[in-house]
């Protein structure tokens, strides 16, 4: 029976290995249009964990907690038909978690720890040399964030990013955050395509889950740290790096 079980579990894996493996063989179609997440996707949080760990008294333990209960309610706000920022809700988010671990904090405190470093975050090594190639090629390249416009502006203007980008999409003017298959489709339509014809990039697995439901090509870029959902359709491909994106495509 346990030689059964074995041999079973890795029949799966061997069925899925492929699309999880890194830099998976290419199934990729070229796209209209590539989208792209922009926070840990493109840009590197690291200086925001370290400050909103120091608002938590050096609690990191405690970054899971304050990002999933981040995604958590902007997803309330989504099905109950409200809307606040992103950083409105990651500052929310923090004063929850702090309230839970009984760990003293002000709203200007929270505010000051996601909003100051969340402004100047830094490019992965690979975003620029991956998005030139990609510019390169000729393709069209769109930022698609939860952030807010003046927030993902001013974060591409200061980590020199402005120039890849033929045009910068928020969730603030649908007012549905992603991973709501709306968001793909008010994307899509917002730049004259149809959904087949657009390709996201994105380190978040509910984000990847979000884009292939919407019926687009998806490419999970693994960040440290970052996991597909077993549960949700399969990326088309998954990298390592934005440089091998253009590499993949035609």
């Amino acid at each position: 029976m346990k030689n059964l079980l074995v041999a079973f579990i890795l029949s799966l894996a061997i069925q899925h290995g492929s699309a999880f493996a890194e830099d998976s063989a290419p199934s990729l179609t070229a796209p209209k249009v590539i989208f792209f997440d922009v926070n840990e996707t493109l840009l590197d949080l690291t200086a925001m964990k370290e400050s909103v760990g120091e608002a938590l008294n050096g609690r990191r333990d405690l970054l899971p907690l304050w990002f999933s209960t981040m995604l958590h309610h902007s997803l309330v706000d989504s099905t109950t038909q409200r809307f606040h920022t992103f950083g409105e809700i990651g500052v929310a988010a923090l004063l929850m978690v702090a309230e839970i671990e009984g760990i003293p904090l002000t709203q200007k405190q929270a505010k000051e720890a996601i909003v100051t470093p969340l402004r100047s975050l830094p490019p992965h090594p690979d975003v620029r040399a991956g998005l030139q190639k990609l510019k390169d090629k000729g393709y069209t390249l769109v930022s698609l964030t939860n952030s807010s416009n003046k927030g993902v502006y001013t974060q591409f203007k200061n980590a020199d990013l402005l120039s890849f980008f033929d045009q910068r999409l928020s969730v603030e003017d649908i007012k549905k955050y992603k991973p709501d298959l709306a968001t793909y489709a008010w994307a899509a339509k917002q730049m004259g395509i149809e959904p087949k014809d657009a390709m996201l990039v994105a380190a978040h697995g509910w984000d990847i889950a979000g884009a292939k439901q919407a019926g687009w090509q998806a490419v999970f870029i693994q960040r440290p740290g970052k996991v597909l959902y077993p549960l949700a359709l399969e990326p088309n491909v998954v990298i390592k790096q934005l440089t091998t994106l253009a590499d993949m495509l035609p």
